[in-house]
């Protein structure tokens, strides 16, 4: 997740997290406590073969990447550690190969990533190339193969916060979004509840203008493992809204639209010359216009509630009642553990790795009515979600 053309280093690890841990288990794998209220319903509702979106639990859990606050993102190690926790929903970020295959990564640079900077074989392949008008310079999947990709190991993108996943560096290779699929298919079996995934296309645009477009090859793959319905336990999403307009023509799969900053315009917007921003965007017309071909919004937080100057939270705006006034449903992003990326009056101690008090936060957002939230530590959210329902 994460606005693709921004430089996204921030990152995090942990203390009490066993603690956390233990009392994410006791919420069973399905964290069936949030099912306590009136206000949510049960965490096993909607995971059935026609359950779909709206039966999920509110607030419900997607695992950013994965348990990538634990785990390197977007690895198998990374997608069971979140589901063993309970989460609701597990979120992948597509990009492809040379050879036409999707592969789940933040991004389509993998320097950060993977171990290839390691491997002499590769050397020449190290490019500097323009992607939404950011200049990369580094390793890209679109370069590589499917076999040559496998060759790689997953690592830890912010070892410099979150040294203690570096311990799992090299772990795991990098999935294939058919791997995921498969696997997906095998877990819903073994746990006895359909498996949800949250499924971006990353810089679609792009990868359209160099002759691998995603959103075709996706549609073909959902189509395969029956994840094609508008029931189907998955959502689509981009930062670039005729992404989804094209999804929504190839497959009914709910759809969601990402949103960046205030002042941010969608990549597609720009190549297509329109002038209208994310601040347009989240205006009663502009969600109108959303949801004329998408089911819900993945905000940025700060949509929801602004900052202070001083980085403290100030007032909710109205987006989460007026999404809710054009039926769309809310999945901002990203909450995180560590104090660094915590609003300030949630940050505890002097070390920005640390954690904070993060149950503090999630309630904040939790009160303004979101129907789930992103988020890099999925047992936190769990536990602030059972006790939020609780109240």
């Amino acid at each position: 997740m994460t606005q693709g053309r921004t430089t996204e280093q921030q990152p995090g690890t942990s203390l009490g997290r066993r603690a956390v841990l233990g009392a994410a288990a006791a919420l069973g794998a399905g964290g069936a406590t949030l099912g306590l209220s009136g206000t949510a319903r049960a965490a096993g509702e909607g995971r059935g073969p026609r359950g779909g979106y709206r039966h999920l639990p509110v607030p419900a859990v997607v695992a950013h990447r994965g348990a990538s606050g634990y785990r390197p993102e977007h690895t198998f190690g990374a997608y069971d550690l979140a589901l063993d926790m309970g989460a609701h929903v597990i979120e992948q970020d597509l990009v492809p190969t040379k050879d036409g295959h999707l592969v789940c990564r933040h991004e389509n640079a993998i320097t950060d990533t993977t171990d290839v900077a390691d491997h002499p074989e590769f050397a020449d392949r190290k490019v500097t190339k323009t992607v939404d008008g950011v200049e990369l310079t580094g390793w890209f999947t679109e370069d590589f193969t499917l076999a040559e990709l496998k060759t790689l190991r997953a690592v830890e993108r912010i070892p410099g916060i979150r040294q203690r996943n570096t311990l799992y560096d090299g772990r795991w290779t990098v999935p294939s979004f058919e791997e995921v699929l498969r696997w997906a298919d095998e877990q819903g079996r073994r746990r006895g509840h359909k498996v949800w995934l949250h499924v971006e296309t990353k810089h679609p645009s792009y990868f359209r203008g160099i002759g691998l477009g995603l959103e075709e090859r996706l549609a073909r793959l959902l189509r395969r493992y029956g994840r094609h319905g508008k029931h189907s336990p998955t959502f689509l999403q981009s930062f670039e809204p005729s992404s989804m307009q094209r999804m929504a023509r190839l497959v009914h799969t709910p759809r969601v639209v990402l949103l960046w900053t205030p002042d941010d315009r969608p990549w597609d917007f720009v190549e297509a010359g329109d002038p209208r921003t994310v601040a347009d965007l989240v205006t009663p017309e502009g969600l109108k216009w959303i949801a004329s071909f998408a089911q819900g919004i993945g905000p940025l937080v700060d949509l929801i509630i602004p900052k202070n100057a001083d980085g403290s939270l100030g007032s909710p705006t109205t987006l989460v009642p007026d999404a809710h006034a054009k039926n769309l449903v809310l999945h901002p992003y990203t909450l995180r553990n560590e104090n660094r990326f915590l609003p300030t009056e949630f940050r505890r101690g002097t070390d920005p790795n640390a954690y904070g008090d993060a149950f503090g936060a999630l309630k904040r957002y939790f009160e303004t009515g979101i129907d789930g939230i992103f988020t890099d530590n999925p047992d936190t959210a769990l536990l602030a979600a059972a006790d939020f329902v609780k109240d």
